[in-house]
Order: structure tokens, then sequence, then C-alpha cells
């Protein structure tokens, strides 16, 4: 295979780094065997994305002299449990790998998570690469070190923070891909323009037709930009103390819309770009945002084709939700609004009058 206009970021921090490849068609037998630490290699994968790529990994890592076992998990965000996450310790142990063994996660966000946490946990800690395969984990989940497994009272409420050696990301993966999920990684991708730089939301505005037509080049485009951008703040706050809380960008709301409609009937991608409309709609209530600027908002999410309103949650629910959330801080949510388009802040200073209508105003009327 050969390489097209590759692109490579580092994550920095402090005494350690670890690269991101973007790029279309990578070779990826010479980009990570210096990432591949010992002989034993674990795939963990999940049915879908394994029908279609892990034989060609499979077979690298063999021509690299590599021991490789696999372990394929169902597809699916309600997969992403206790249950299941025992099933890759159960084939590490089974395989007899020991702690200089590497896992990769060859799939989306929910196998990164997963993978991620076991290579934190397995003998206190192996290494882990990182082959994310939708462009949500590409964008997003697969850079940063965030792992983790959902519980049924909150998402990702269980996890470790667990660098990877290197990341992959190979656009021409996005062939496969399913046009729902590829909304869903665009959610994210609009996020870091809301969050953090209104003159990559203009690009995106621009843009927009190309991403849904997959132009290669414009998603690696997009790719390297938000990866840059969540490199920068990554190596200022590895461990979310302050600032890294940003790329939160409506996911508390999202988690919540996830956690009553139960994982999996929504992506997470689709959560969080309702959960976006709602944040925008609350910095529009404290004064920060006007009418025109929520409209861009919804309209960007419309031209992804993503929702804007979500299923009828009962409000008390919602809220319940929205409080067993990780950036719930001595007993008082804490919110990422936007002070304009392209500024994001964290704030607990919203009444609740204004945070129940911001819910409400993006509902359906009925299921």
């Amino acid at each position: 295979m050969n390489m097209t206009a590759m692109q490579t970021l580092h994550v920095e921090l402090g005494t350690r780094r670890y690269p991101i490849f973007i790029g279309q068609s990578l070779d990826s037998t010479a980009l990570l065997a210096p990432y591949i630490v010992g002989q034993q290699v674990m795939i963990v994968s999940n049915t879908t994305v394994a029908a279609l790529y892990l034989q060609r990994y499979l077979t690298q890592f063999q021509e690299m002299g590599k021991t490789v076992a696999t372990c394929i998990l169902p597809d699916g965000e309600k997969y992403k449990d206790f249950q299941h996450l025992h099933l890759i310790f159960d084939a590490l142990l089974e395989a007899g790998f020991n702690r200089d063994c590497t896992l990769v996660a060859l799939g989306g966000g929910v196998i990164g998570d997963m993978a991620g946490y076991a290579a934190a946990s397995f003998q206190r800690g192996v290494n882990f690469v990182q082959i994310p395969t939708t462009l949500l984990s590409q964008v997003d989940s697969s850079v940063g070190g965030k792992t983790g497994i959902n519980h049924p009272l909150g998402k990702n409420m269980i996890g470790a923070f667990k660098q990877p050696e290197a990341v992959l990301a190979d656009m021409a993966v996005l062939d496969t891909l399913p046009e729902r999920e590829l909304s869903a990684g665009l959610a994210e991708v609009i996020k870091y323009a809301l969050l953090g730089d209104e003159s990559f939301l203009v690009w995106l505005e621009a843009n927009m037709p190309a991403l849904m037509q997959r132009d290669m080049q414009v998603l690696a485009e997009a790719v390297y930009r938000c990866c840059a951008h969540k490199a920068r703040i990554v190596a200022n706050d590895e461990t979310e103390k302050g600032e890294r809380a940003l790329l939160n960008l409506g996911h508390t709301f999202g988690h919540a819309i996830e956690s009553y409609l139960g994982y999996g009937e929504w992506l997470h991608g689709e959560a969080v770009a309702t959960g976006m409309v709602m944040a925008a709609t609350l910095s529009q209530q404290m004064g920060w945002l006007n009418a025109q600027d929520v409209e861009r908002v919804q309209d960007i999410l419309r031209a992804a084709k993503l929702p804007i309103v979500c299923p009828k949650i009962p409000l008390d629910q919602f809220l319940g939700y929205m409080s067993h959330d990780k950036k719930v801080l001595n007993g008082q949510l804490r919110l990422i609004l936007l002070k304009k388009l392209g500024e994001a802040v964290i704030t607990r200073d919203f009444s609740t009058d204004a945070l129940a209508y911001a819910i409400t105003a993006h509902q359906k009327s009925t299921d």
C-alpha cells in the first residue's frame, strides 16, 4: 500500500509523546512497527469491523513476526460494559499473554474505549495502539487517553486514563462507514469548531457537502484540524482538571439522552448534536448568543444530517441523568456553554428555569 500525503501530529505529554498518523491507505506495518512492543499482540475488534479489516491487520502483525490473538466483541454501545470487558481479559489470559503484550484497538469509539481500559488494567498496564475505523473515533475518542465503560446510571462513569503508543487514522476505512456513522462523527468535528475555532466553522459550512460525499482529502483535513486542537488541549490538561472539560460541549445533555433511551438507540454523535443545540439555547438564555447564532448551529448540524431535537424525556429524569455526569463537582452541575461561536466556557452560573427551557425546547412534543 502506498502512503499518500500523510500528515503526522504528536500529542505532547511532558516527558512522553505519541504520534497520530493521518492519511489514506497508510502503510501500517512500517508506521506501527516501532510501537508494537514485545512479541504478543491482541487485536480487539467487533463483528462488523473484523469482517472488513481484521485479516489485513492480522497478516501485517504476523509478518512482523508477532504472536497474534484476537478478541472479537459484538458491535454496539450497549455492549460497552463489564461483562464484555471481561471477554478481553479472558482472551488475554487464555492466550497466555504477559505484561509485554500490546493491545490493538481496531474499531470505533466503543472498541477503543474498551481495549484502552483493558490495557490500563491488565497486569496493571500494558501497551496499547489505536486504529480507529470511524470518523468519530478518528477525530475524538482515539486521541487523549480516555478509556472506560458505561454503567446503567451513567455513561463512561468507570474507566481510566490510558494514552496509546500511537494512533493510525486511515481515511480509506471511512469508505465502508455507514452514512449514519459518518454523520455521527461529523457531530464531534462540528463540536471542535463551536468550542474553539470559528474559522473552522466557516470552513465546515463551505465544505460540508464534500465531507458528506467522503472527499478523502477534505476528510483528512478535518481529522487533522480536530486532532491538532485536541492534542493542544490534552497537552495542557491530560486528566481533565480544567480546560479539557471544554471538549465535552453538548455531552452532558447528550449523555442524558443516551442513558434514557438506552445505550445504542441513538449514536453518541447524534445525542451530542442535540446536546449542542441545547447548550447553544442555554447560552442564548444567558445573553451570550443571539437567535442567529443558535440558528447557525442548527443549520450546520442539519447539513450533516444530524438530529436537533430528541424524543420526549421527562424533565426530572433528564436532570437526574445530568446529575450523574462526571462534570458535577461538589454537588454542582457544571456545563460547557458558548460565550460566542468559537469560544466555550465552563460554568455553573445558570438558572434552573433557563436549563429546563433549553432542554424542553428541543424535544419532540410526542414520542
